[in-house]
């Protein structure tokens, strides 16, 4: 829409070629009439600051207040000034063209038509032939649409910027108490205030009260009780929207004035925090001064307790996902503990009881064809079923003693834990043709009961998976311990396994035994990793600390 004005001068000091450029090209107009097209206010001004010159569009605005502003003072047309504006109000564009010589664009508010606005200025000099300037050309637009555009642009970026701050500080917090104290800090910094509270609802008693709190006294926190649709803050609540009061001390909603007196406050803004529509508590701002909060506050408030909610709801589950984990490892523990005691006791009363009755058996059965020898009984039939008998007893008394070092080995509780990892893994897997290779470093002293029995029973359900599963010919066990943890290392060189497909326990229960011996794990603050790719083998690292155990 801005016209080249170096143009304009040429056609003002040479009209009768502009004129007849305008009528070569077919049509009948002068300059006034091709000014006056232009949509914004053109006005020309000389160096002493009267207008000389003005387009339609600045002239239908004064001709309706029967006045013309040709020949008068620009700063007593538009300021309604007796003197120049000055630099303390605003920059005066045709000062400094004059004194500069060079184009320049200012943009001032003001009252335009009636209403408070905002105006651009771009001011050109107009030169002589000697390059002097003789007049300053004003194109002026009203650019009250752009500048409230541009503020709400920026509104809505701080208010970004603020609730980024918020999620980036209570990113990965997932304890409530903390979660909220973040926020108030975050958000009292936010609106320049440092009083403040946010209060959660209860389920049950279905009240609000103080959770965290910020410049308020203990007796106002432990009094406040507020049930919904009760005072400012239940009413809040109860609709779901924020509630701004310019001085809350002499607002008849309250339910406690002494309190509120007590603590001086006065401006006040309650903002309900919501989660899937659903309130879970309200956030209390207060100051000292009345009347304090505009709406871009509490536009920006709203945000952050819409987050917020969202923030606490997930902070309350995460919360019972705890406790629901505490109660499973509990009880895993419990079941743990039992069947550990439960297979020491089956152990000791096969040894006590089944193991002696199966070895008085055996050595009976062994008098019987001693004593049938020396006798001469020739009956073959009798001998045979004699010896049958014998042989099963036998092999019943090797089975009663391998189950017994199943359920419970003795070298565990006489030798401890390396002796009885070493063994198990030799009668286990050497006996089926599978090398055992075993390095012990760090394990001359005795563990707590805890590891000794973790790391047993861990290298227990492994020995039996590569016995089961693995293919392997030949299997490496490490065992090094010091003063902080014990490390227990597994190595096959069987066929291996996708262990991204194990994700799950299937119902046919395959997964289970590495699931367990994970939860087995964990039980004592360890961790286990397992690593296996078809047709590589498996490694299987397991950590147990000592210090926490």
């Amino acid at each position: 829409m801005y016209l080249n004005l170096c143009k304009v001068e040429m056609a003002m000091s040479k009209k009768e070629t502009g004129i007849q450029g305008v009528k070569d090209a077919g049509l009948n107009a002068d300059l006034q009439e091709i000014i006056d097209a232009v949509e914004d206010e053109l006005l020309v001004v000389d160096p002493e600051y009267r207008a000389r010159f003005a387009n339609a569009a600045i002239l239908s605005r004064y001709q309706k207040k029967g006045d013309s502003p040709i020949g008068k003072f620009c700063y007593q047309v538009f300021q309604d000034r007796d003197s120049p504006c000055q630099e303390t109000l605003w920059d005066c564009p045709l000062q400094k063209v004059l004194e500069s010589g060079n184009l320049m664009t200012v943009i001032h508010p003001g009252n335009l038509r009636g209403v408070h606005g905002y105006m651009k200025i771009t001011a050109y000099p107009l030169r002589d032939k000697q390059g002097n300037t003789k007049a300053i050309v004003e194109l002026r637009r009203d650019v009250t649409a752009e500048r409230e555009l541009e503020t709400q642009i920026l509104r809505r970026h701080h208010q970004l910027l603020a609730l980024n701050h918020i999620s980036s500080a209570v990113s990965g917090l997932y304890d409530l108490d903390t979660i909220l104290k973040t926020a108030l800090d975050n958000v009292l910094e936010l609106v320049n205030s440092d009083i403040g509270g946010i209060l959660l609802f209860d389920e049950d008693t279905k009240t609000l009260s103080y959770r965290v709190q910020r410049g308020l006294s203990a007796k106002y926190v432990e009094e406040t009780q507020i049930s919904l649709g009760q005072s400012i803050a239940g009413q809040a609540a109860e609709v779901g929207e924020p509630i701004v009061v310019e001085d809350i001390s002499k607002d008849p909603r309250i339910t406690r004035p002494d309190l509120v007196l007590a603590e001086g406050l006065k401006g006040f803004v309650s903002i309900p925090l919501k989660a899937r529509e659903k309130v879970t508590g309200v956030m209390n701002i207060a100051s000292h001064v009345a009347n304090r909060f505009a709406a871009d506050d509490v536009s920006l408030l709203k945000s952050i307790g819409d987050y917020l909610g969202t923030a606490i709801e997930q902070a309350r589950l995460y919360d019972r996902l705890a406790q629901a984990g505490d109660r499973y490892r509990a009880l895993l523990q419990h079941a743990l503990t039992a069947q550990e005691q439960e297979r020491k006791r089956i152990a000791r009363e096969l040894h006590d009881e089944t193991s002696q009755a199966i070895t008085s058996l055996t050595l009976s059965l062994q008098a019987i064809m001693t004593i049938a020898e020396m006798k001469g009984i020739g009956d073959a039939e009798f001998i045979e079923k004699v010896r049958a008998t014998h042989s099963f007893a036998v092999h019943a008394g090797y089975e009663i003693v391998r189950l017994m070092k199943e359920l419970r080995p003795s070298l565990l509780d006489e030798l401890g834990m390396p002796a009885a990892i070493h063994r198990y893994a030799k009668d286990t897997l050497q006996a089926q043709g599978i090398n055992v290779s075993a390095e012990f470093k760090g394990t001359d002293e005795r563990f707590p009961p805890e590891v000794e029995v973790t790391l047993f029973r861990v290298a227990q359900g492994l020995i039996g998976n590569i016995l089961e599963h693995s293919e392997a010919k030949n299997t490496l066990i490490k065992l090094e311990c010091d003063e902080k943890e014990c490390m227990l290392y597994i190595e096959d060189d069987g066929k291996g396994f996708d262990v991204r497909k194990l994700t799950r326990v299937d119902p046919s229960g395959r997964g289970a035994g590495l699931f367990t011996l994970k939860e087995r794990v964990s039980l004592v603050g360890g961790h286990c990793h397992i690593n296996s790719h078809p047709g590589q083998g498996t490694k299987v690292t397991v950590k147990v600390p000592l210090m926490q155990v």
